[in-house]
């Protein structure tokens, strides 16, 4: 009787403790992706204003160069829209201009820029992080 009942402890015991194990060796999700890849530089106008929705991002070529601005609105993290005269919050109605700076609230945070690299083979790259 004290040999079956060792037994079953001991079964327990291990399978138990290879709950723990896999538990604690469980792969926790990727990291989000921080680095896109949005083509060649040359691709886009001066003057133009490209959506990247995968970003998701506003790439804006001026005749200074390339800037980025999030979509992630400051309020509370919708996906702002861009239209001709500004950048539009469709939760609660934030308004942004071209630069992101806050035209109307209730954000009250300009949107984020982001980084713009070009790299030596003329690929443009957006860093979010």
């Amino acid at each position: 009787m004290k040999l079956a009942r060792d037994a079953i402890l001991t079964v327990c015991g291990l399978l138990g403790l290879s709950g723990i194990l896999q538990f604690l060796a469980a792969q926790t999700e990727p990291a989000p992706q921080t680095d896109f890849e949005l083509g060649l530089a040359a691709d886009y106008a001066v003057g133009s204003r490209t959506v990247f929705p995968q970003v998701p991002a506003l790439l804006q070529h001026t005749p200074d160069g390339f800037t980025a601005l999030s979509l992630i609105c400051t309020h509370l993290g919708c996906t702002v829209a861009s239209q001709p005269e500004g950048l539009v919050c469709p939760c609660h109605g934030s308004r942004f201009d071209l630069d992101g700076k806050v035209i109307h609230g209730p954000a009250n945070q300009p949107l984020n820029r982001l980084r713009v690299e070009i790299t030596s083979d003329g690929e443009i790259h957006v860093h979010t992080a």
